[in-house]
């Protein structure tokens, strides 16, 4: 699956550096649990075990042998998989040492390229194989599934604690499937269904032994274990491991189970796994994890389901059900212009998310809008320019859309405004149809959903496209994420996104802490959105009601108003805050100056009521700096007289 832009491509260190403490969050089960059992009522209406394919004449995509195929593919593009390949004719297959594994404990170092350095070279020599056609890479290739056959575990070291012995070092007998085991788990089955003919004339042990290692490690313990906390069946609301654990063993039991009546209770279960996915989601379609996490989360529910309709010659179809055309919604509604998304919680600002999937989501749930996307996005991301990117199924699959992605309408998806109000989002821009002028996203909410930061009202502003009220998104994720220390991490306090402190307090983290009375209007000249964050603060913020609203007078200005009520005052400061990718400097009391890429804003603020102070903060983490590397800025803007009733606002306004 080619999930991002070329020039955003670190972005795919962020899906791989999840931790199995957010695999599923029992507080969001609080939000919803409807047990609607979309998919398994649908494989019961069509009797799933009469309407599978039992052998494998639904796989459609070329096999190494269909040379028309890979020799008609564009030479710019068989040449780049070419010589990628050819950079690792003499690859030393490195080994996964202890030392690697321990580093999570020993100082919150994931060692993330360890793992997938091995990973990115199968994959590259497969492809490079496949387009070539001559056997060069094949000893390559056997020495990469044999080497992997001699790994202890495939996984990542930050997921080891879901086995008995704890984080540290893998069991070999407690064999855990996580993020990582599944992607191998499809890269190695791919590689046996498309090489094991090949592999036989070299020796016939070499399938045997991929099988049996694909078996042992993966496709075994997933089908006789429940426990694993993604797959939902012991309760809360999974994230987006569901859907990305499911593709990826959907299609490894495909390709590779022999037995049709096992098969069909494999991809049954899958089913019944993914139901959890779609009994805890919102009727809204909303992704609480954004839009990056969406490729992992909406996205591939849809390869799912795709695959799902192409083993039972179309029967499997649920594209009609209203979740999943919100689902799918959602991703567009959510861009603010490409590839800028609004970016809550620990969601990238940046993303491309995976043009086929948008292009493909779209044609299915017959929304134009959302497949124009898709091929704007493929446009955007240079396909047919270079090689794709992402597993080896998603990449053969891929590679067969290449002049219909290039062909098809394409156009940028821009809707004047929406709202969510399940998720509690809301956005809004100047115009539809262009990136032209303001755009604001905005948000209520608990502080527990998946990937949460303490952001309960906060907000982002975007001008011309481009960055001035900014969500920082999160650092290099590392041990400390998703441990109990959390939220010392600065980018998940509230005092650093556009929220106040309240009598020296900040937002709490936990599902209590939360907004009420959220809501959002909008018409032809202006869009509002207003909730209550009283509610996430402790009581020592001593805050009966602050009610935090954003309005956009289109084409003319953006504001943000707080009017509250306390119950009492403290020595500590009350303070609002914004925090902007802008260069920030004070024209006069009462104005300051945001000096963005291309435009100039002006902010008026009531001197009499707060004064501002700007602060710089340089960015140096890696994650972090993919976004800003100008650095950020922070404005506080204290109030000079705290009273236990009161309020201020703040109005943008672009300078001509």
């Amino acid at each position: 699956m080619r999930t991002i832009h070329p020039v955003l491509k670190p972005l795919l260190l962020i899906c791989l550096a999840l931790f199995l403490f957010s695999a599923v969050n029992p507080a969001k089960a609080v939000l919803t649990n409807k047990e609607r059992n979309i998919l398994a009522n649908k494989a019961k209406a069509i009797d799933l075990a009469k309407s599978m394919i039992a052998d494998d004449s639904w796989n459609k995509y070329p096999k190494y042998k269909d040379r028309t195929f890979w020799d008609k593919l564009p030479d710019n593009i068989r040449q780049e998989y070419i010589s990628k390949a050819e950079g690792y004719l003499t690859y030393n297959w490195p080994v996964v040492r202890a030392t690697d594994y321990l580093e999570i404990i020993r100082s919150g170092d994931r060692r993330q390229s360890v793992y997938s350095a091995c990973s990115s070279a199968l994959t590259t020599l497969v492809m490079g194989e496949l387009v070539e056609g001559k056997g060069r890479f094949t000893d390559q290739i056997i020495n990469a599934v044999w080497y992997f056959s001699e790994q202890t575990w495939w996984g990542w070291s930050a997921h080891l604690t879901a086995q008995k012995a704890g984080t540290g070092l893998p069991d070999v007998n407690d064999p855990v499937v996580d993020l990582g085991v599944g992607e191998i788990t499809s890269n190695l089955s791919w590689t046996l269904y498309l090489f094991k003919a090949e592999f036989d004339k070299v020796h016939p042990l070499i399938a045997k032994r991929v099988k049996q290692e694909i078996t042992n490690k993966s496709l075994k313990p997933y089908f006789e274990r429940d426990d694993f906390g993604y797959m939902g069946f012991k309760g809360g609301r999974p994230n987006n491991w569901n859907p990305w654990i499911n593709y990826n063993m959907l299609n490894s039991y495909l390709l590779l189970e022999s037995d049709p009546a096992k098969k069909v209770a494999e991809v049954q279960k899958i089913i019944n796994s993914l139901d959890k996915f779609l009994n805890g989601y919102s009727d809204d379609g909303g992704c609480d994890e954004g839009p990056s996490y969406w490729g992992a989360a909406g996205a591939l529910l849809y390869e799912s389901l795709e695959v799902l309709k192409m083993v039972t010659n179309d029967k499997f179809d649920v594209y009609d059900d209203p979740l999943i055309q919100n689902i799918g919604k959602y991703f567009y509604q959510a861009n603010i212009h490409a590839p800028y998304f609004i970016n809550f919680a620990d969601a990238d600002a940046t993303t491309g998310g995976s043009p086929s999937t948008v292009y493909r989501y779209g044609k299915a749930i017959k929304d134009p809008m959302m497949h124009e996307f898709g091929a704007y996005l493929a446009k955007l991301a240079g396909w047919g320019e270079h090689s794709l990117g992402g597993k080896i199924g998603d990449q053969i699959k891929n590679l067969g859309l290449l002049d219909e992605l290039k062909n098809a309408k394409s156009s940028e998806a821009l809707v004047a405004d929406f709202w969510l109000p399940d998720t509690e989002v809301a956005g809004a821009r100047d115009k539809e149809g262009s990136f032209k002028g303001f755009f604001f996203g905005a948000k209520g909410g608990f502080n527990n959903e998946s990937h949460n930061h303490n952001d309960v009202g906060s907000c982002v502003m975007y001008f011309d496209g481009k960055p001035c009220l900014i969500d920082l998104g999160r650092e290099e994720y590392n041990a400390k994420t998703f441990s109990s220390k959390r939220y010392e991490i600065w980018t998940m306090q509230s005092k650093y996104h556009n929220l106040p402190v309240i009598n020296g307090i900040d937002e709490k983290d936990g599902e209590r802490f939360k907004a009420k009375d959220s809501k959002f209007s909008a018409n032809a000249k202006s869009a509002t959105f207003s909730t209550d964050i009283a509610g996430a603060y402790t009581p020592e913020a001593q805050v009966k009601s602050w009610v935090r609203s954003y309005t956009l007078i289109r084409g003319k200005s953006f504001k943000i108003s707080d009017n509250f009520q306390l119950a009492g005052l403290s020595n500590a400061p009350t303070t609002s805050n914004l925090i902007t990718y802008c260069k920030v400097s004070e024209v006069k009391p009462g104005l300051l100056k945001f000096e963005g890429d291309g435009f100039v804003l002006n902010m008026a603020y009531n001197a009499k009521v707060v004064k501002p102070t700007i602060e710089f903060k340089e960015i140096k983490d890696k994650s972090l700096v993919r976004y800003w590397p100008k650095g950020v800025t922070r404005v506080v803007l204290e109030y000079l007289k705290p009273a236990v009733k009161g309020g201020q606002e703040v109005v943008f306004t672009p300078v001509k």
